[in-house]
């Protein structure tokens, strides 16, 4: 019998989570692909990928919120960039499996419950 109970992650772990998490989005997906080739405004943006302001100001804010982009304002525009720190983060927290897991069986059930 598997027991729901929850876990608190520390900081470190939080920020991974939040970093998938905003992953998880394909309008995430595509602004973070626009900003691979430079840094953009937000009216590029919502141009480029044809959304309202409010839609994207909600998505650049799950991406803010997890490290994956920085904001800089410039007069009355913010534009926004990749942080490449928060990516490779990501990047060795998904190398560690490859390098250090090893898959066990698993062991046998007990009936007792």
């Amino acid at each position: 019998m598997v027991k729901n109970s929850t876990i608190a992650l520390p900081v470190a772990d939080k920020s991974i989570a939040a970093g998938f998490h905003a992953l998880s989005d394909p309008l995430r997906i595509q602004i973070l692909e626009l900003l691979r080739e430079q840094e953009l405004c937000v009216c590029d943006l919502c141009d480029r990928l044809s959304v309202p302001q409010s839609k994207l100001s909600f998505h650049l804010k799950a991406l803010r919120d997890a490290a994956l982009v920085r904001s800089r304002q410039e007069g009355r525009w913010i534009y926004y960039s990749l942080n490449l720190a928060q990516f490779v983060a990501l990047e060795q927290y998904l190398a560690e499996y490859r390098r250090f897991s090893q898959i066990l069986p698993a062991r046998p059930c007990s009936d007792a419950g």
